[in-house]
């Protein structure tokens, strides 16, 4: 068994919306396919791997420094004890000749990779990802048995040029009728009074029994973020997000003394180190605040199998984890580590964003199917894609 072909390509996402920070309309993202000699049902069994959005494509770097790597590695030093090819194994080729540190894009390039290399590993075992990763790569202090179903919940409320609260409330209200218990909107991209009435707006429409998160996307200074703090105490909020740079932990834990509801960030954590430093100095709480670090922006479920156990030493549960990403990859992880739950992002970003067919919401959780991989070819819209990477 051996790898023959490593692929990627650049693709655009459709997204015409903007966060506090950024304007999606430009925003693409890379597409890798690894296929192998091993042929299943007269198809060679390939394993498809993309980064989350809020990152650009990183063709480049997979292209001129990772793939070479893993193509050159002996194909017998990719194998592991299964049997198979192994996720971890061809990680550590793909990070050969690269310095600690400087993390940034090459994280989310390594992260691709791993994604592609675990849909790999559980299609070449015959199992869905989740049954792979709970019987090969969970932390023993994980119970052994699979969640069997995950909680999720709906990304959305973005500012769009031409739409006004009505369409924001109209919004949330399909998320709900996909099933969906938990919506999240953005925030700190119009004044505060805009935005409050925009939560208001959005509480309003809310049935009993559901909620409301919101994210600033790290826009705020110190000063903001506790303005928008003082002012988000009024409402019951499933949490507060990312309201300022997610490297600067002091304005966190300042921001963590003054709200007392739940706080969520970790997004933007690119390695273990950086996961590790906010568990230090943060000041974030183990009883009630939301991390959200997301394996395929990371390095990948390789490395973020370093940041669970991590959470355990630190004395958090790693049920306080919603990794952000919206996609099937992090769904299948929430399910084999306990974790909290999972973004998703249902009607946009597509053809990335939200779940395929295969898994329907019920009463804001997932029920995920028992295809082999991650399952992404039970997503209609990404066929093509898969089809134009694969070649």
């Amino acid at each position: 068994m051996r790898i023959v072909d490593i692929r990627e390509k650049t693709v655009p996402i459709e997204a015409d919306m903007s966060n506090a920070f950024i304007n999606f309309s430009k925003m693409n993202v890379s597409v890798l396919a690894i296929a192998t000699d091993e042929v299943r049902d007269g198809e060679p069994v390939v394993g498809y791997g993309f980064n989350s959005n809020g990152r650009y494509a990183q063709g480049g770097l997979l292209r001129e420094r990772i793939i070479p790597r893993v193509r050159e590695a002996e194909p017998e030093s990719l194998i592991g004890e299964h049997g198979d090819l192994d996720p971890e194994l061809i990680w550590r080729a793909a990070m050969r000749d690269e310095k600690p540190g400087g993390h940034g894009d090459r994280a989310v390039a390594m992260g691709i990779l791993d994604m592609a290399s675990w849909d790999l590993a559980a299609k070449l075992a015959g199992v869905p990802l989740y049954r792979l990763l709970s019987d090969r790569a969970r932390d023993p202090r994980t119970p052994a048995e699979p969640l069997a179903r995950v909680w999720v919940y709906a990304a959305g409320g973005y500012y769009y040029p031409d739409r006004g609260i009505e369409a924001l409330q109209a919004e949330m209200r399909s998320y709900l009728d996909l099933g969906y218990r938990t919506v999240k909107m953005k925030i700190g991209g119009a004044p505060l009074e805009e935005d409050v009435r925009r939560i208001e707006a959005v509480l309003a429409v809310l049935p009993e029994g559901c909620d409301l998160a919101v994210d600033a996307n790290g826009r705020f200074t110190l000063e903001q973020a506790l303005a928008y703090a003082d002012a988000l105490s009024a409402y019951p909020l499933r949490w507060y997000e990312e309201a300022g740079d997610p490297l600067d932990h002091e304005e966190l834990r300042l921001l963590a003394e003054r709200y007392e509801g739940p706080l969520a960030t970790g997004e933007n954590l690119l390695s273990f180190q950086e996961a590790r430093n906010l568990i230090r100095y943060g000041g974030l709480r183990p009883d009630r605040d939301i991390l959200q670090m997301d394996p395929a922006l990371s390095y990948g479920l390789t490395e973020f199998r370093r940041t669970v156990a991590m959470l355990f030493d630190s004395g958090w549960n790693p049920d306080r984890c919603v990794p952000h990403g919206g996609h099937q990859f992090n769904l299948s992880i929430a399910a084999a580590f306990h974790l909290h739950g999972a973004e998703s992002y249902p009607g946009i970003f597509a053809p990335f964003g939200g779940f395929a067919d295969g898994y329907p919401i019920e009463d804001g959780h997932v029920r995920l199917p028992d295809a082999p991989g991650i399952g992404l070819e039970l997503k209609a819209g990404l066929a093509p894609v898969l089809a134009a990477v694969r070649g």
